[in-house]
């Protein structure tokens, strides 16, 4: 549970990463703006070719011996590091498990509708986990369903995969399901369709041209 701001007693975030005074060791092995490498200079000699250059002497190997740094401009090194890790995070492809359950004499327009919810989460890339639940004497007969698990994979026709094989937990028996390549085809074919710009007014046919 979130600690409430005015609660929340912890210091804020800060950035630990030692840059130019306060590298404070006696020696560093200094690598160029460049990628060179410059071998190791007292820190006097490495801070002064940083301000010569009009950049910044940052640490980027604390645990060495002596400690790395390098030249470079820190402020710009910084927001690069920080634009690559929020593209990172939006390409980063979040996976819902979602659950549909069945009963083993479910009626076929049942069957139907729950296979629809299935294809459609599918198609979004959420994972499907499908639970089998059996009741009184029905759990003298898994093999139904089993039988239920292999037909409903059967129908999907290609839009998944079997993640998990169908598994007796007590009263239920679960399957899981992943997104296989026709359902990656067909979410990639609803992003072009929904990107493609709609055909404009004055680029549809006015009733002469039709008629010629």
């Amino acid at each position: 549970m979130p600690v409430p701001r005015r609660f929340d007693r912890r210091p804020p975030e800060r950035d630990t990463t030692r840059i130019n005074e306060r590298i404070r060791v006696p020696k560093v092995r200094l690598i160029g703006a460049d990628g060179e490498q410059l071998g190791i200079v007292e820190i006097a000699d490495a801070l002064k070719r940083a301000q010569d250059a009009d950049l910044d002497l940052v640490e980027v190997a604390p645990g060495s011996k002596p400690p790395v740094t390098r030249l470079l401009d820190y402020s710009k090194y910084k927001y690069e590091q920080e634009q690559k890790q929020k593209q990172a995070r939006k390409h980063q492809q979040q996976v819902n498990i979602r659950e549909i359950k069945l009963r083993p004499k479910i009626a076929q327009h049942d069957y139907e509708t729950k296979k629809g919810h299935v294809e459609r989460f599918l198609r979004h890339q959420d994972k499907v986990k499908i639970t089998i639940m059996f009741r009184g004497r029905e759990q003298a007969h898994p093999e139904r369903g089993r039988a239920l698990l292999e037909k409903l994979y059967e129908d999907l026709d290609g839009l998944a995969v079997i993640e998990s094989q169908p598994l007796q937990e007590g009263r239920n028996m679960s399957m899981l399901l992943a997104p296989g390549k026709e359902a990656a085809k067909t979410d990639e074919a609803a992003e072009t369709e929904a990107k493609e710009p709609e055909e404009s007014e004055g680029e549809k046919p006015d009733d002469g041209e039709a008629a010629a």
